[in-house]
């Protein structure tokens, strides 16, 4: 596999092999950064943290396949520390990053992404993971070292606080899925 390959030579100190890997990967994680901060600036700052400490650390990856999740995680770790500092929500009204649903009016997805914001950190991580970039209950399990049942939880509790801050509608009847 050539990621892999790209992986193992980058863990060497291999720093074009490491680019490459960071350009396969840049829009999903600028993408990611940009679901918890709502701020082009934030998120870039938490794009760009994000690939320090993989740089610097790389050398404790243990499993060149896990790479994606393993840059992820941090991501995720980074972009709540961010919000940590920060103690705000910010909103704006790009959606360009959502997946195109003629059905969903620009209200209904800024009441959407008011809401998620709402949520617990590891609500968040789970609807954004599992809704905005279609992984596996068994991939943010892994992803958020927790038990599958447990993601599995974190879910069905999100998906319930987001259908009574939105109405009673469920994600699924907004038609993001």
């Amino acid at each position: 596999m050539v990621h892999k390959k790209h992986v193992k030579k980058a863990m060497k100190g291999n720093e074009e092999a490491f680019e490459i890997l960071i350009n396969e990967q840049k829009e999903k994680l600028y993408k990611t950064a940009y679901l918890y901060v709502r701020n082009k600036d934030d998120a870039l700052n938490i794009v760009q943290e994000t690939v320090t400490k993989a740089f610097v650390s790389l050398s404790q990856l243990k499993k060149p396949e896990l790479f994606n999740a393993w840059l992820m995680k941090i991501l995720i770790y980074t972009a709540y520390d961010v919000l940590q500092k920060k103690k705000k929500v910010v909103l704006t009204e790009d959606f360009s990053y959502l997946k195109e649903k003629e059905s969903i009016e620009i209200e209904e997805k800024m009441d959407l992404m008011s809401a998620i914001t709402t949520l617990n950190y590891n609500y968040r991580t789970v609807i954004i993971l599992f809704y905005f970039h279609d992984q596996s209950i068994k991939h943010i399990s892994e992803l958020m070292d927790k038990p599958e049942g447990t993601i599995k939880t974190y879910l069905h509790r999100a998906k319930s606080e987001l259908k009574k801050l939105l109405g009673g509608m469920s994600l699924d009847e907004k038609k993001l899925v």
